[in-house]
């Protein structure tokens, strides 16, 4: 036992609860043991581990057996509610409120130690609340899905919102330029300031009190331009969001922010009237939407899915996919069977091979999307993806329909085909039977762990986000 455990505690409050039985003092106690007052205050007090011997000599001196004092029981209503503020106080939770450690004497009446314990209850309950779990966290993220697929990914509201904003700040038709995104926030009452020294854990940061949207000086990696980021700051303000209350309420709102930038650079009228002439043409592509409006694959591939259910006529499925295969994001309304886990969750899942979200890393052309049709326990699937790189790893995107619907995308005439009879493990999991008779039990791999996966998500009013560095950041650019 260490001192101050709770083993310890516990000790010394039982041998401070049968001494009071026998009214005997620390020194009288002490002196049958034969051992100072105060280190045996010590002891009752948490701090000092005895030796079994001692305690064969206090047990005999209280005249309890030494099972009974080594109880981990609390010997009275009173001992256990001490015990239980004792380890609220020595908890990280309470140590960084900064606030002084209270000593139950005798002055603080039961009741008032209980509710002080219940006030630490209701703290470590909160804050255990405001912690998503990875679990947690799929959970939310597959009903996000979910409801986001029930809407056939679309939001009104946000595109009526968004094309009043464009239009207002002047634009007609083209790419929406960063001038036309600072008339935006001008007419919210925000200046764009541009600066490099903000918290890494932020991505930009709206001064409220005086009107100000910092942001950093160039793109980050990923191609979250300074646009976009700059809209989902303004997101905020427009949709007139609080503080979220749950983990779910936050991923709820950087969905809506995500949309409403979306839906700016790829204004509703303008897209459709480009994706509906291309379709007609029988010449739809990713890459053309993409270019039309001067904005990532990815966020022409996102923004596909927002429209071409509701204004395409058309089901459709979204892939972003990692350089080892795992999913890092997917849509899908057009029943292609992605991978997910025992609680729908699909995020981490390992694409099939076969797949040309994963058959894609190996074309030597990268600049072009690629083309394959899939045949599947769901149907066959025409799918068009592009590959890229960040500066940390690669990734591919996806986006493709039903048989039935390839006729309207350039690359329908590819030849390329394979067959994919994923979730059946035979498909690209299971080793082929002459290999695995060959090397079972005669390897041990030694598998990469995942630290993500043991961590809770950071807690906090915003999950992430170094509340000390904002206010920090704020203060210093407050006076110029």
């Amino acid at each position: 036992m260490k001192a101050g455990s709770p083993d310890l505690a516990t000790l010394g409050q039982r041998i401070r609860h049968f001494r009071g039985e026998r009214a005997l003092t620390l020194d009288q106690l002490g002196e049958a043991v034969g051992m100072a007052g105060s280190q045996l205050s010590l002891i009752e007090n948490g701090k000092r581990e005895p030796k079994l011997s001692l305690l064969d000599s206090l047990a005999a001196a209280l005249d309890v057996e030494l099972a009974d004092l080594l109880s981990r029981e609390a010997p009275s209503r009173r001992a256990a509610l001490e015990l239980e503020l004792g380890r609220a106080q020595s908890s990280p939770l309470y140590a960084s409120l900064g606030l002084p450690a209270i000593r139950p004497g005798r002055g603080i009446t039961d009741e008032s130690l209980a509710a002080i314990v219940g006030l630490h209850h209701e703290l470590q309950r909160r804050a255990s609340e405001a912690i998503a779990t990875p679990e947690e966290a799929r959970r939310a993220n597959t009903e996000l899905r979910e409801r986001m697929r029930e809407r056939d990914n679309y939001l009104g509201d946000i595109e009526q919102l968004a094309e009043d904003q464009v239009r207002a700040s002047g634009h007609r038709s083209g790419a929406l330029t960063h001038r036309e995104v600072s008339v935006m926030a001008e007419r919210l009452g925000f200046q764009l300031i541009y600066v490099d020294d903000l918290p890494d854990s932020t991505r930009s940061i709206t001064d409220i009190a005086n009107g100000r949207i910092y942001l950093p000086p160039a793109s980050i990696p990923g191609g979250h331009g300074l646009r976009s980021m700059a809209l989902q700051a303004m997101a905020h303000r427009l949709l007139g969001h609080e503080r979220p209350a749950s983990y779910a309420e936050f991923l709820w709102q950087r969905l809506e922010i995500n949309y409403f930038a979306a839906a700016c650079l790829m204004p509703r009228e303008a897209s459709v009237s480009f994706l509906q002439a291309a379709k007609k043409e029988k010449r739809l592509a990713i890459e053309d939407f993409r270019d039309a409006f001067g904005v990532t694959h990815e966020a022409a591939a996102l923004r596909f899915t927002n429209l071409a259910t509701s204004h395409l006529d058309m089901t459709l499925h979204f892939l972003r996919v990692a350089g080892d295969g795992a999913l890092l994001k997917g849509y899908e309304n057009d029943g292609l069977p992605l991978p997910s886990d025992v609680t729908g969750s699909i995020e981490g899942q390992w694409v099939c091979k076969k797949w040309s979200a994963r058959t894609a890393f190996g074309h030597t052309n990268r600049t072009t999307e690629n083309y394959q049709y899939t045949d599947t326990p769901a149907g066959t699937f025409w799918c068009a993806t592009q590959t890229g790189r960040t500066d940390a790893a690669e990734f591919s995107i996806s986006v493709g329909v039903p048989f039935s619907q390839a006729k309207w995308f350039r690359g329908r005439e590819t030849t390329h085909r394979a067959v994919s009879t994923c979730p059946d493990e035979a498909c690209c999991r299971r080793a082929p039977s002459e290999l695995a008779e060959r090397w079972a039990g005669r390897a041990w791999p030694s598998a990469r762990l995942h630290a993500h996966v043991l961590s809770p998500l950071p807690s906090g009013t915003f999950p992430g986000v170094d509340d000390s560095a904002v206010y920090r950041f704020l203060e210093a650019h407050a006076e110029q």
